[in-house]
């Protein structure tokens, strides 16, 4: 298991890796006799597992939807603001991780060994690679492809990149390899790497693959596209079959979906497939509930108004087609909807642990901008709020993730048809509580998501398996990549806006306890009442004046929203990020990606 081998693996990295530099155009030295690793089998085991390196860790699962469209934070991203990021600022051109990949997979041939161990070992390595190159191309677009250990004498240190279609062919070839030969079927514990992770992971990079190629007609590679879209299909398809996993319903339509990420211990392992695991009789905890409550510590993450529209009803007709929506106050639109909305967002009669107690807990606006404050990931007990104290493992690929991919898959290539919605996306909806459309698939554009998300869309079941998509995968580190290959990242510069306030100095009552908890003002009522956070929405704040990042879109009434004062750009060049300047300037030859 990963977090079990942590120790151990940094030193036999060290030790193979001695002098492994942070460029690729570097000068890597291999110092190890390669009888002390790959003579035995506990030699490669330990070594295989250096690898789970190149995974992301719970913090950058947890943190990771740092820019995204359906989320508020305290401050404008570099990247999003014009003339903040460029190629100076850049980073992510590192590939140490690939040359200790590629020297286990050029020595792991020991005759002592069998070659049905050395083959499984070899095939765990290329599924890293995989990986690893998936996050590159993610990242960069073209990348030089290295499929072998290369010393300080070689060439290949100063080569420019290689084509897309070269790089993700071969990984493809990777992963088809790892697929076949990876023996190990099953792993209680969801920290390892088995034969139904690879066909998972398949699916999530043909899916992101063939979408990428299809709606970035640049690229000209849209006939290429079906034989991704098909790949991903199919991989979903054998994780399904095997029959390995289901949905998790063990708490009822009410907690089922948030369980999956606030129990504690272990996974829950029938939709969990694998998970970075913080466990406290291992002493490995994390910081995510002090993360997602801190006024200070955290990016102070919020939902938008526009994204929380796209929660349908518990009958399962659109929130946004029931008159009169658009000036419904928080209490009363959070009400009869889609049950995941109650297990993301504070709201309702939702509480948390003080001191043993259970108390109320509305949104508070010493952290959420918006008014939805997210509790995905949060433990309800103030006592996780204070430090690295969390011991919830963190999922980094979930069944219900499968489902998606499939039904994307299947709906992008034409092929979706009822039994096929009613196994994935009626599958989560009835999860969800949701009680109508289950069983077949769409037939009605919902023009909400047409004119807030996907005007180049026409098709229903594309649309509704996007809005799907964007609610049971929301905050695990999907939504940027999805915005990337849909060709969406203008959607970056929508308005961070909040729940309706209909007037000022009215005091508002949040979570319908009786009690009153926040109102907001331009000149600060008295006498204030005792319990009420006041929120200044002027125009301008402190003196000398400078524009206060919290308003309301009509000035007096209306939607709170935040840093509408501070531009948010996107530009098609941001579809991937500029080659770090240190490293192009070390190798010219890896040019620059258009318009940076």
């Amino acid at each position: 298991m990963k977090y079990q081998y942590t120790g151990l693996y940094i030193l036999l990295a060290l030790f193979l890796c001695a002098g492994c530099s942070k460029q690729l155009e570097q000068k890597p030295v291999s110092t190890a006799s390669r009888d002390v690793v790959f003579g035995s089998e506990q030699g490669l085991a330990l070594y295989a597992n250096s690898f789970y390196e190149a995974l992301p860790s719970g913090a950058d699962i947890y943190e990771g939807d740092n820019m995204v469209d359906y989320g508020a934070r305290t401050q404008v991203p570099d990247f999003l603001r014009d003339g903040a990021y460029g190629p100076k600022q850049s980073t992510g051109w590192d590939w140490t991780q690939l040359r200790n990949i590629n020297y286990f997979i050029a020595n792991c041939n020991n005759p002592k060994i069998s070659a049905a161990v050395n083959t499984n070992y070899i095939a765990i390595a290329r599924f890293f690679r995989a990986w690893f190159y998936y996050e590159k191309v993610k990242r960069f677009g073209d990348v030089p492809w290295i499929g072998r250990p290369i010393d300080v004498k070689d060439t290949a240190l100063f080569n420019g990149r290689d084509s897309r279609t070269l790089v993700m062919d071969s990984v493809l070839a990777d992963l088809d390899f790892a697929a076949k030969n990876i023996t190990l079927t099953d792993d209680k514990t969801r920290s390892l790497i088995t034969k139904n992770i690879t066909y998972a992971f398949k699916s999530r990079l043909c899916l992101f693959e063939g979408t990428f190629r299809k709606y970035h007609t640049e690229l000209n590679l849209q006939s290429t596209a079906a034989k991704w879209l098909t790949e991903s299909m199919n991989a979903a398809q054998m994780v399904i079959s095997s029959n390995a996993f289901s949905l998790n319903t063990a708490a009822g339509t009410a907690s089922s979906y948030r369980q999956l990420f606030i129990t504690q211990g272990s996974p829950v392992a029938n939709e969990v497939m694998l998970a970075y695991i913080y466990n406290k009789d291992l002493a490995v905890f994390n910081d995510e509930t002090w993360w997602w409550t801190s006024a200070t510590y955290g990016s102070r993450l919020s939902f938008t108004r526009t994204f929380i529209n796209t929660f349908l009803k518990i009958d399962g007709t659109p929130f946004t087609d029931v008159p009169g929506h658009e000036t419904m106050v928080f209490t009363d639109e959070v009400k009869g909807r889609d049950m995941r909305l109650q297990q993301l967002i504070r709201m309702g009669d939702y509480k948390r642990l003080n001191g043993g107690v259970a108390q109320a807990a509305p949104p508070v606006f010493s952290y959420t901008y918006t008014g939805y404050q997210p509790i995905k990931w949060t433990l309800d007990d103030v006592y996780y709020e204070q430090g690295v104290t969390g011991d919830n493992p963190v999922p980094m690929i979930r069944y219900a993730e499968v489902l998606l991919n499939f039904a994307e898959a299947k709906a992008e290539l034409g092929t979706m048809t009822d039994p096929d919605w009613a196994k994935t996306i009626g599958a989560l909806r009835g999860r969800a509580g949701i009680a109508g459309g289950l069983a077949a698939k769409p037939t009605v554009v919902d023009p909400y998501l047409v004119a807030n998300y996907f005007s180049d869309i026409s098709d229903p079941v594309i649309l509704e398996i996007r809005r799907e998509r964007g609610i049971e995968l929301a905050f695990e580190n999907l939504r940027f990549p999805d915005l990337l290959r849909w060709k969406k990242g203008k959607l970056l510069e929508q308005v961070w806006n909040g729940f309706y306030v209909p007037a000022l100095n009215v005091p508002m009552d949040l979570n319908g306890d009786g009690k009153l908890d926040v109102a907001f003002y331009k000149t600060l009522p008295s006498p204030l009442v005792t319990g009420v956070t006041y929120v200044n929405v002027n125009a301008t704040i402190n003196t000398p004046a400078i524009p206060n990042p919290q308003r309301l879109s009509n000035d007096t009434y209306g939607e709170l929203t935040w840093l509408t004062n501070v531009p948010r750009k996107w530009d098609d060049k941001m579809y991937y990020y500029p080659i770090p300047e240190t490293d192009r300037l070390i190798n010219p030859k890896l040019g620059q990606n258009p318009g940076w």
